[in-house]
């Protein structure tokens, strides 16, 4: 099926809790009501002839502008050969969802990844806690508003420009390879080349033969 014709079962299914498909670009998709998308996706993976048996990713977008945290659905089904991607928006002060878990089991780690580093709640989720940050950690460090904090219980999380290092340390390994390889002795100086005597003391021209 095309992206258009699953749409449209969708549309039919589920009306108004499905919004518009984007125009035609790489990646299509169409917007889902939060309170719907539970339902929705379970609808997607058992329908026959849809049967998006993969969630290929599940992921989220910051837009500070909007007041507004999108989280994408990225879903594939390996019988058909045929895709889609939906989007949940949501209030940024307070981004909540229905977990997909129950739909894919594989929605359990990329939820704690957008937990951790978005801040979206995921209702029903089994074990919703961060994944990648200590459990202490302040902020949610792919919001565009975060702002470094210095460091975490005393570890500093600025580090210099790696091509600065890379040239420290170049200069370090040649100083060690002079040291263990001094260059030779240099050549012995030529011998002075004998003194020209004087132009006085130049011998007399021998006489001219007689005639």
């Amino acid at each position: 099926m095309t992206t258009n014709e699953i749409h449209e079962r969708l549309k039919a299914r589920f009306g108004e809790a499905v919004g518009p498909l984007t125009e035609p670009k790489v990646d299509p998709f169409a917007s889902v009501k939060a309170e719907s998308i539970l339902e929705v996706l379970g609808w997607l993976k058992s329908e026959p002839g849809v049967e998006m048996d993969f969630l290929e990713d599940l992921t989220a977008l910051d837009w500070p502008k909007r007041d507004a945290i999108e989280v994408v659905y990225h879903l594939f089904s390996f019988k058909h050969r045929h895709g889609l991607v939906l989007k949940v928006e949501l209030p940024r002060a307070r981004p909540v969802v229905a977990s997909a878990v129950p739909v894919w089991k594989a929605a359990n780690w990329l939820e704690r990844e957008v937990y951790d580093l978005f801040g979206v709640d995921f209702t029903g989720h089994p074990d919703l806690r961060r994944v990648m940050l200590p459990d202490d950690w302040v902020g949610h460090p792919l919001r565009k508003d975060y702002q470094e904090a210095g460091g975490f219980h005393g570890i500093p999380n600025l580090r210099e420009n790696p091509l600065v290092e890379l040239r420290r340390l170049d200069v370090v390994a040649m100083e060690e390879f002079r040291k263990a390889n001094p260059p030779p002795p240099p050549p012995p100086a030529p011998a002075p080349a004998p003194k020209a005597p004087p132009a006085g003391d130049a011998p007399a021209a021998p006489p001219a033969p007689k005639a």
